[in-house]
Parts: structure tokens; C-alpha cells; sequence
């Protein structure tokens, strides 16, 4: 018998050792992160070249020097500001950079051309910032449910009237909230001028909750300052805290209130930030912190052994709703194959005025980040993905 159990024992041996590979291969399979690449902190970050991830290094360079050539018309002087969107409440930068951008492909940076290191306003992509606070509010249970009546919550009189009542998280994160009111000097209306520039619109008749949509500051910046209310401290702090010091983002961001946003909570005069850079002010930011962000979005809301966003969060910002465009909670979609025709259907971004963009694509495994252009983005993502193998 011991004879036999000698012969057999390499084989025995043999056996575990793949059942043990097998169940590390079951394993990482299963969603561990051992096999996925994250950037450390500040600027410890991988490249590849282009051929170690699968990509055509020509094809690639080809799709940058495209991209060079497509800068925006817009004053680096900042000096339309007011004629495009009306009265500031808040601070412009004297200067932008010019157009830059960066190219991630599995998690390693395989192009990267301009000032990626200035941060400059990223305008409406604050609002998918936006979206994931509040998806982080919703998952520590803070909101129960994001489809309940924001009134529920907040009782400063923003959400008193028989119309506002009826508006919920949800309705504010799909931007069809029809919020009737004034904040820090403007009307929920987009009438006027002097207030609004060229942005301005006809006066029409307010829908119920929900039923239609519109892109509108005013009601964004409503629902940062209920959730300002919720958190009872500066939502740039929460943002620090939740998710841009866990991604290892610089500290040359800001994210800066407007003159008058600052408004009594418990009997301190917090800051209360806004959904854009219409007005001046918003979320200040470099290029590189913008791809740590649209990596984390890649990666479902994981950054290394955390998961700083819900699955089941993120799953519902990338929803389309019934009304508008292809929108999710504050993040542009794709599933209609309308905004980029060249890209998987499964693409998304957050894209600002500008332009500005974050664009991920879960299919090939790819964030771009692509500031200061002046298209929306087609003819570059098909040329980016022109060049993976």
C-alpha cells in the first residue's frame, strides 16, 4: 500500500497544484483586482507603449495629431464668458491651456500630449462630479430611496410649494426636475439677457416632475445645495474625502463657490458649489485628475481593495430616462449610438463647455480625457479605436 501511495504521490501533487491555480484563476475571475493595474498617488503612473497594450502605435499618434489640430475657438482670455452665458457670480482664470489631452488603455497611460498638469474649469463636468456625490449620499443611506421627494429631507423652503414637492433626487439627477424658483440671483426661467447671454430662453409653461427634460444650471445647483443641507459641510470637502484623495488626485484642484453661494447650515456660513462654470466659479481641474476620475468609472466604482461607488450605483447613472436625450444621472450616453455613431453603445462621458471630456469606454478598456476641443468627439474616438488591434 505504501508502494502504491509513493507511485501516486507526484500525481497527487500535481492535481492539487492545478486545483489551486484553478481556484486563483476562479478567483480573480470572480472580481479580484490582482490583475488590474491602478496608478498610485500624484504623478506615480505607468506607460505603455501602444504595442504592449494591444494598440497601433502609428494609427494611435495619427488620432493625438488629429486632435491637436482640433482646437477650440474659444478666447483662452476667457473673454466671451459673460456675452455666452451671462452675469458672473463668480471668479474666471485670466488664461486656459491649450488643447491637451490623455489616452488611458488598461489603466496605463499610452499617449498624452499638452498641459495635463494645469487645472483649469472643466464647466458641466462638475455635474457628473455632482452625480457622484450624490450616488455616495444614497449608498451610506443618508437618502433612502433617490426616488423620494427631495422635500422629505430639505425644509429650507426651496421644495414648500405644491409643484416642488413633487420633486425627487432622481428627477434632479435625470434633469427634469422643472424646479420653480430663484437661487443666488437666478430664476429657474433662463429669461433675460443680462443674465443668461446668448444661453437665454423663451418663457414656456412648467411641467410636472419628471415628464420633461432640460438642461438647466439653476436647478443643479438646487440640488448641490440640498445636498450641501444633507452632508451639513462643503460637498468639495466630501469630494476630497470620498473619492479624490482615495484615486490619489493631486491637491491642485478646486472647487469654488460662487460670491454669493454661501448660505447658513447649523449656524455656519458654508459654501455652496455649483454644476458648471457657467456663471464662473465650479470645479477647477487638471486633465490628469479628470482620467483618475473617468478610471475609477471604468473600473465600476473600484479603486484598488475599495469600492468607493456602488456597483448599483453606477449601474443607474449609466441609465438612459424616458425624457430628453441619451442622459443617465448627469453623464451623456451612448446606447442610442446618436452622440458618437463610431463608439460602443457602452460608451459614456462627462463633458463640459469648452469642450471639455471624459470619455470611457468599458468595451476596449479605454478613458480618454480631451480638453479645450472643438467637436464632440466622434472622429477621435474612431480613430483611437482605428488603432486597437
Amino acid at each position: 500500500m505504501k508502494k502504491y501511495f509513493h507511485r501516486f504521490l507526484p500525481f497527487l501533487f500535481a492535481g492539487l497544484m492545478a486545483c489551486q491555480s484553478n481556484s486563483s484563476t476562479t478567483s480573480q475571475s470572480a472580481g479580484s483586482t490582482a490583475k488590474v493595474y491602478y496608478p498610485g498617488a500624484g504623478d506615480n503612473w505607468e506607460t505603455k507603449k501602444p504595442e504592449e497594450v494591444g494598440m497601433d502605435a502609428e494609427l494611435l499618434a495619427q488620432a493625438v495629431a488629429y486632435a491637436q489640430t482640433q482646437e477650440t475657438k474659444r478666447p483662452k482670455d476667457f473673454s466671451d464668458q459673460e456675452q455666452v452665458f451671462g452675469k458672473l457670480l463668480g471668479p474666471i482664470p485670466n488664461d486656459r491651456a491649450a488643447t491637451n489631452g490623455i489616452i488611458l488603455k488598461n489603466g496605463y497611460i499610452v499617449a498624452e500630449w499638452g498641459d495635463t498638469k494645469r487645472a483649469d474649469p472643466t464647466y458641466s463636468i462638475a455635474k457628473s462630479f455632482l452625480s457622484t456625490i450624490l450616488g455616495i449620499t444614497v449608498d451610506k443611506g443618508m437618502i433612502k430611496d433617490v426616488h423620494d421627494p427631495v422635500a422629505n429631507y430639505i425644509k429650507d423652503g426651496g421644495y414648500d410649494s405644491e409643484h416642488n414637492r413633487k420633486v425627487t433626487w432622481h428627477h434632479h439627477a435625470q434633469q427634469t426636475s422643472e424646479w420653480e424658483g430663484e437661487l443666488f440671483g437666478k430664476s429657474h426661467t433662463f429669461v433675460g439677457k443680462e443674465e443668461f447671454g446668448s444661453g437665454e430662453r423663451k418663457p414656456r409653461a412648467l411641467q410636472e416632475p419628471g415628464t420633461f427634460y432640460e438642461y438647466n444650471d439653476v436647478r443643479i445647483n438646487r440640488l448641490s445645495l440640498s445636498l450641501l443641507r444633507l452632508w451639513k459641510k462643503p460637498l468639495p470637502e466630501v469630494l476630497k474625502e470620498q473619492i479624490m484623495n482615495p484615486i490619489g488626485a493631486s491637491n491642485t484642484w478646486q472647487y469654488i463657490p460662487y460670491k454669493n453661494s454661501y448660505v447658513d447650515v447649523d449656524g455656519k456660513q458654508l459654501p455652496s458649489v455649483s454644476g458648471g462654470t457657467r456663471w464662473g466659479g465650479g470645479l477647477w481641474i487638471n486633465t490628469r485628475d479628470e482620467a483618475r476620475f473617468g478610471y475609477l468609472f471604468l473600473r465600476n466604482g473600484r479603486w484598488k481593495d475599495k469600492q468607493l461607488v456602488s456597483e448599483k450605483w453606477i449601474q443607474q447613472a449609466l441609465t438612459p430616462g424616458p425624457h430628453g436625450p441619451d442622459y443617465g444621472y448627469l453623464w451623456w450616453l451612448n446606447t442610442q449610438k446618436k452622440q458618437w455613431p463610431d463608439a460602443p453603445a457602452t460608451s459614456y462621458a462627462a463633458l463640459g463647455a469648452g469642450s471639455n471630456t471624459i470619455w470611457v469606454d468599458p468595451e476596449h478598456d479605454i478613458v480618454v480625457v480631451w480638453r479645450w476641443h472643438q467637436t464632440n468627439g466622434n472622429e477621435f474616438f474612431k480613430r483611437i479605436l482605428a488603432a486597437v488591434k
